[in-house]
């Protein structure tokens, strides 16, 4: 469940997506350590899981943090480097198309 609340908070997703996402995403399935043709939960479950489980908004972001901080002391992030998406800037060369 940890792995779906995981999944939905880092694409910003719906309960209900990260559940539908999950069903043909190969990335999702294989994050979630599942065979291509496993059935996924029923998106009920991971709202009653989040709702009666973690009452505690902060108890994701902390347990976030916790996987991250997991990671990086096993080595497994690397990275000291901030990536930034550049993917909507405009450059100012060739602003105009030729004719």
């Amino acid at each position: 469940m940890f792995k779906y609340l995981l999944l939905k908070s880092i694409y910003h997703l719906s309960g209900v997506d990260v559940v539908e996402r999950s069903k043909y995403d190969m990335s999702f399935k294989y994050f979630l350590d599942m065979a291509p043709e496993e059935a996924v939960i029923n998106s009920s479950s991971l709202t009653k899981f989040r709702k009666l489980r973690l009452k505690d908004m902060n108890l994701l972001d902390m347990l976030i943090a916790k996987t991250v901080q997991i990671a990086l002391d096993k080595g497994i992030i690397k990275s000291k480097s901030i990536i930034v998406d550049a993917t909507h800037t405009k450059s100012r060369y060739y602003q105009k198309t030729p004719c």
